[in-house]
C-alpha cells in the first residue's frame, strides 16, 4: 500500500524533531510576486464589480426624468466649474449639498457638459459611493467568501425600495440626503479602524464639519450619534485620556467650526440658505409621527408593496423587502442584546438609527412624501443586516459556496430586472426642443417648467423662475440665482404660462401686458413680448 507523500511546503514539526532544526527552517517563504498577483487580481474583482453597479445604478436613474430640482443643483455645479466656488449670489434651499453632491455633479460636468445625462451619470456615482462606504463598513472583521456575501446583503438591502417604481428619485434622483450619509459612513468607519490614532480626531472632525455645511442632518445625527457612543466608551473605560474620549471632543468642536467655516464663506460673498421649516411638534403629535416614520421605515427598505405593477414583480419586491427589513432588525437586536462587546461601528450605527427616527418623530418635518429625512437609517441598517447575516468567515466549502453565489444572485437580479424598465419621458423635452429650435434663449416660468429647460437645452435657453404674489410677479426666491434677474445682463423676451395650472398662471399676461405673439406647445402657452420682462420683475422673499 502507497503512502502519500508530504509535501515540503510547510513546517512540519516531526521532521524538526528528527534533525533538531527549528520548524522555520522547513517553511518556505511566501512568493513576493504571487501575493500581489492576488492583491492584483482581487482589486480587479472589486472594481469590476464597482463599475457593474455604477451601470446598474445609471440605467435605473433613467426610469425616473429630472426636474427642476435637481436641474438646480446641476447649475450651482456649473457655476462652480466656471469659478464661482462660493455660489455668490444663489438662494440655496435648507440643504445645499454642497460639499459632496455638488462636487460630484461639477467633476461629471467636466466630461459631460450641462444636461439630462450629467445629473444621471452624478447621482449614480453620488450612491456608489455611499454603498461603497456601506461595504466598507461591513467588510470589517470579515474575509475570503465572507465579504463577497456581505457586500451582497448591503447590495440588496441598498437597493431594495428600487422595485418600487416611484422611488427611484428617493436614491438616484436629484441630491435629497441620500449623498450626505457618506459623511457618517465614512466618519463611523474611521472610528472604527482608527480610533486612537494621532490624526482620528482632527480628521473626524473635519469630516463632519464638511458634512454640516452641506447638510443639517450630520449636525443632527452624525454628532450626537459620535459624541454619546464615544462618551459612552471612555466613562466605561473609567479613563479621561482615551481615543473615545478625544473623538467625542472632535465630535461636538465640528459644530462650532461648522458655523465659523459658513461665517467666513459668507464673508466673502458665498451663498444664502433658506433657514430649515422644523421645530418641535406637540406631544399630542407624536403618535401620529411614529406612524409616519413607520411607513417611512417600510418604503426604504423595500417593505411597502407597489400599487400598478404586474402582480408577480409587486409582490416579489415586497417580499424581498420584507425580508431585507427582517435582516435590519435582526441586526439592530443583535447589537442591542450585546452592547457591552459590539464594536464601535456597530454601536455608532445603532445610536445614529435611533436618534435620526427620534428627531424624525419629535419634529415638525413627517408627512407620508418625506421618508428622504430619515434615509441614513438605510445605510446603516444595510451594514448592521450584513454583520448579523453573514458570519466573518465562512469555511469554503460546496454548501457554502452555493450560499454566498445565492446572496450574490439575490443582489443583482433585483438591479437588473428594475434595470431593464424603460427609460422616463421628460415633460418638458417637447417645450426645450420648441423654444431652441425657434431661437428663444432667455424667459420666465414657474418653477417645475424653468431651470429644467435650461439644463435640457444644455444652457441655450435659460429660462427663470418666478411666481404670481397677488397681482404682481415677483422672482422665486428657492435655488435660484440673483443675477439671473438683472435686467442690465440679460434680456427675457418670452413668458411661459401653464394651462394645466401646473405652472405658472395665464393670470401673468395681465401683469406684464399684452404680447406681441402668443404660441402653444402641449399645454404650453409661450407669450412672446418685444420688451425686456426683467425690467418688471419684483424682488421678494418667497419659501419653496
Amino acid at each position: 500500500m502507497l503512502r502519500s507523500r508530504r509535501t515540503p511546503t510547510h513546517a512540519d514539526p516531526l521532521d524538526a524533531q528528527r534533525t533538531g532544526l527549528p520548524a522555520d527552517r522547513f517553511r518556505h517563504p511566501a512568493d513576493p510576486g504571487h501575493r500581489w498577483v492576488r492583491r492584483l487580481l482581487g482589486a480587479m474583482i472589486w472594481i469590476v464589480g464597482c463599475m457593474a453597479l455604477f451601470a446598474l445604478y445609471l440605467r435605473i436613474s433613467f426610469t425616473a426624468h429630472v426636474s427642476s430640482d435637481g436641474a438646480n443643483n446641476a447649475l450651482q455645479a456649473w457655476d462652480m466649474l466656471h469659478g464661482h466656488l462660493l455660489l455668490p449670489g444663489w438662494i440655496i434651499g435648507d440643504a445645499t449639498y454642497y460639499t459632496l453632491d455638488l462636487p460630484v455633479l461639477a467633476v461629471t460636468e467636466i466630461f459631460f457638459g450641462l444636461g439630462d445625462l450629467t445629473s444621471h451619470v452624478a447621482a449614480a456615482l453620488t450612491y456608489l459611493i455611499v454603498t461603497v462606504s456601506a461595504v466598507a463598513l461591513a467588510l470589517t472583521d470579515s474575509r475570503g467568501l465572507a465579504r463577497v456575501a456581505r457586500c451582497g446583503v448591503v447590495v440588496a438591502v441598498m437597493t431594495a425600495l428600487l422595485h418600487v417604481e416611484s422611488n427611484t428619485p428617493y436614491l438616484l434622483g436629484a441630491p435629497d440626503h441620500a449623498g450626505t450619509s457618506a459623511f457618517l459612513l465614512v466618519s463611523f468607519l474611521l472610528i472604527d479602524r482608527a480610533p486612537a490614532r494621532w490624526y482620528t480626531s482632527p480628521l473626524l472632525c473635519a469630516i463632519l464639519c464638511a458634512g454640516q455645511i452641506g447638510d443639517a442632518t450630520i449636525r443632527y445625527v452624525a454628532v450626537p450619534a459620535v459624541v454619546v457612543v464615544c462618551g459612552y466608551r471612555a466613562v466605561a473605560a473609567r479613563k479621561v485620556r482615551t481615543g473615545d474620549a478625544v473623538n467625542a471632543l472632535a465630535a461636538a468642536a465640528s459644530v462650532p467650526l461648522a458655523s465659523a467655516v459658513r461665517a467666513v464663506m459668507l464673508h466673502f460673498g458665498a451663498y444664502q440658505m433658506i433657514a430649515p421649516k422644523t421645530a418641535i411638534s406637540p406631544p399630542s403629535q407624536w403618535p401620529q409621527n411614529a406612524a409616519l416614520a413607520w411607513h417611512a421605515i417600510r418604503v426604504l427598505f423595500g417593505a411597502q408593496a407597489a400599487s400598478g405593477s404586474p402582480a408577480l414583480a409587486r409582490d416579489a419586491g415586497y417580499i424581498l423587502g420584507i425580508a431585507c427589513l427582517l435582516a435590519v432588525a435582526a441586526g439592530f437586536a443583535r447589537v442591542v442584546w450585546s452592547w457591552r462587546t459590539a464594536s464601535r461601528a456597530e454601536q455608532l450605527l445603532c445610536a445614529a438609527i435611533v436618534i435620526n427616527l427620534s428627531a424624525y418623530v419629535i419634529s415638525t418635518m413627517p408627512i407620508p412624501s418625506n421618508p428622504y429625512e430619515v434615509i441614513a437609517i438605510l445605510p446603516c441598517g444595510a451594514v448592521l443586516a450584513a454583520r448579523a447575516c453573514v458570519p466573518g468567515h465562512i469555511a469554503g466549502t460546496l454548501w457554502d459556496r452555493a450560499a454566498v453565489g445565492l446572496v450574490a444572485i439575490g443582489a443583482l437580479l433585483p438591479l437588473i430586472a428594475v434595470a431593464a424598465g424603460p427609460p422616463a419621458a421628460s415633460p418638458t423635452a417637447p417645450l426645450s426642443a420648441w423654444l431652441k429650435a425657434h431661437g428663444l434663449t432667455y424667459g420666465l416660468a414657474g418653477y417645475w417648467n424653468s431651470s429644467v429647460v435650461t439644463l435640457q437645452s444644455g444652457n441655450q435657453v435659460q429660462v427663470r423662475a418666478v411666481v404670481m404674489d397677488g397681482r404682481q410677479v415677483i422672482r422665486y426666491d428657492w435655488e435660484t440665482s440673483t443675477s439671473w434677474f438683472d435686467a442690465s445682463r440679460h434680456d427675457a423676451t418670452f413668458l411661459i404660462t401653464d394651462l394645466t395650472g401646473n405652472g405658472l398662471s395665464p393670470s401673468a399676461e395681465s401683469y406684464f401686458g399684452k404680447p406681441a405673439k402668443i404660441e402653444h406647445v402641449a399645454h404650453w402657452a409661450i407669450l412672446i413680448y418685444p420688451k425686456n420682462l426683467l425690467e418688471q420683475v419684483a424682488i421678494a422673499g418667497t419659501g419653496p
